[in-house]
């Protein structure tokens, strides 16, 4: 089977795999073989087992889609990550999480600095009478 993770930012995994192992907190977990029937399901926060003979991967997600139809698995998130074991794969999404939610306060810093300087510049400016 074949198995593509997807997610803003790009294509994040897509490899053949023997089956997966998906956990979601809504859903609970089930596993989709070779020749499964087509499925379609919402992970809200859980993860996606890979494995390919003895190896295992796993994806955490955050908000995603998973879709199986004839041997072919689409995986949407919102947010996701591959790891040697889900701890892993959680604890560094926490950690890119914390990064964009600090650098996007720091934007609306900016942001608000560079609107109250325009609105000072205009003020001056006396512009928008005549």
């Amino acid at each position: 089977m074949k198995i593509s993770v997807v997610t803003p930012q790009g294509n994040l995994y897509n490899e053949e795999v023997d089956y997966v192992v998906i956990s979601s907190k809504a859903n609970g977990e089930f596993a989709i073989m070779t020749d499964h029937i087509p499925i379609i399901s919402t992970i809200d926060e859980g993860y996606v087992k890979m494995v390919r003979g003895s190896d295992e991967l796993y994806t955490v997600i955050l908000n995603g889609v998973i879709e199986h139809n004839e041997n072919v698995i689409n995986v949407i998130a919102q947010e996701a990550h591959v790891g040697m074991n889900k701890d892993s794969a959680m604890s560094h999404l926490n950690d890119v999480r914390k990064t964009r939610i600090e650098e996007n306060k720091r934007r609306q810093t900016d942001f608000a600095l560079a609107e109250r300087e325009l609105k000072k510049n205009v003020k001056e400016a006396k512009g928008g009478k005549l």
